[in-house]
């Protein structure tokens, strides 16, 4: 049976962190580009960050130079970690799993930043 589970969120103050983790099951984890999405209420889904097998990265411009996206095969986790976070991040933010004729996805985690 093939999961995604997503843990790490909550609420967080503007300029502060959190780390999110993508637990992966049932399916080979290290042959998939694994990315971050997110959905802000009302808004349409965003991609935020993807890993690639090899583990090149790609950010959307909103994120970059704020958020870092890892993998760690051994635990098929995918990471990731978001400092100065802002208001707008606010959003669910979930993991996929893509090969060309698969993609799995999870039910998401809500990141809440606010004061």
């Amino acid at each position: 049976q093939v999961q995604l589970v997503e843990s790490g969120g909550g609420l967080v103050q503007p300029g502060g962190s959190l780390r999110l983790s993508c637990a992966a099951s049932g399916f080979t984890f290290s042959i998939y580009v694994m990315s971050w999405y997110r959905q802000a209420p009302g808004k349409q889904r965003e991609l935020v960050a993807t890993i690639t097998t090899d583990g090149r990265t790609i950010y959307a411009d909103s994120v970059k130079g704020r958020f870092t996206i890892s993998r760690d095969n051994a635990k098929n986790t995918v990471y990731l970690q978001m400092n100065s976070l802002k208001p707008e991040d606010t959003a669910i933010y979930g993991c996929n799993a893509q090969m060309p004729t698969k993609s799995y996805w999870g039910q998401g985690t809500q990141v809440t930043v606010s004061s």
